[in-house]
C-alpha cells in the first residue's frame, strides 16, 4: 500500500505565524502543504492574515467566534504545522499566541516547524519544541529551515535544497502522524497505562 494510499484520513492544519499578505513564510507552509495533499492528507489552515485570532486573555479568550472556529480545527488534527519567520531569535509573537490558546488539545498529536530565517532559526526551533513538550506533543526530531533570497523567488520556492527537505518533511509528516494518530485514538480509549491515560475524560 502507497503512503498516499495510508494517508487518506490523516488531517493536517497548517499555521502560518505572520500577519503580512507578501509573507514567505506562508509561501513555504502552503508548499509544504500541497506536498502533503498529494501524499493523500487532508490540509486545513490557519493564517493570521485571514483569521484574526485576539491577543491571549485569559479572562476572555475561550469566549470568542475566532477560538471556537480553531479549537475544532486544532482537534481535528492529527499532524500539526507551526510556519514562523525568526524575530530575534525567537518565534513571532503571532504564533506564541497560537500556541498560548491550547494545551491539552496538543497531547499526543505530531508537529512540524518551518521557520524563516537570515541564520540558521534553530533556537526558534528549539523554543518550539520546549512549548510542545510541555503539552505533551511529539515533534519532528527537525525542522526546516529557509532565506528568502536563497531559496524563493517571486514568492515561490525555488530552490532544489529547500523543495528536497520540504518533500522529506511531508513524507514524515504522514508516515509517522498515521502511527502517532492511530496510537493516540488507542490510548484515549483504551484503559492501559501511558501518558495520554490523563486525557481520556479530558
Amino acid at each position: 500500500m502507497s503512503l498516499s494510499e495510508e494517508s487518506n484520513h490523516l488531517q493536517a492544519l497548517l499555521v502560518v505565524g505572520n500577519r503580512s499578505q507578501e509573507s514567505t513564510t506562508r509561501s513555504v507552509v502552503m508548499h509544504l502543504g500541497q506536498q502533503m495533499a498529494a501524499l493523500g492528507c487532508q490540509v486545513e489552515t490557519f493564517d493570521y492574515a485571514q483569521e484574526d485570532l485576539p491577543l491571549f486573555d485569559v479572562s476572555t479568550a475561550f469566549s470568542g467566534p475566532v477560538y471556537a472556529s480553531l479549537k475544532k480545527r486544532v482537534l481535528q488534527a492529527d499532524v500539526i504545522v507551526l510556519g514562523t519567520p525568526d524575530y530575534h531569535g525567537s518565534m513571532s509573537s503571532a504564533l506564541k499566541n497560537f500556541l498560548d490558546h491550547f494545551w491539552k488539545e496538543f497531547a499526543g498529536k505530531l508537529f512540524g516547524s518551518i521557520v524563516g530565517s537570515h541564520e540558521k532559526g534553530l533556537t526558534v526551533h528549539d523554543q518550539i519544541r520546549t512549548v510542545l513538550r510541555q503539552c505533551y506533543a511529539w515533534s519532528l526530531p527537525y525542522g526546516v529551515s529557509f532565506m528568502d533570497k536563497a531559496d524563493l523567488s517571486e514568492g515561490a520556492v525555488s530552490s532544489e535544497g529547500l523543495t528536497k527537505k520540504l518533500d522529506g518533511m511531508a513524507h514524515d509528516l504522514c508516515a509517522y502522524g498515521k502511527v502517532l494518530a492511530a496510537q493516540r485514538r488507542s490510548d484515549l480509549s483504551g484503559e492501559g497505562p501511558g501518558f495520554l491515560d490523563h486525557y481520556r475524560s479530558a
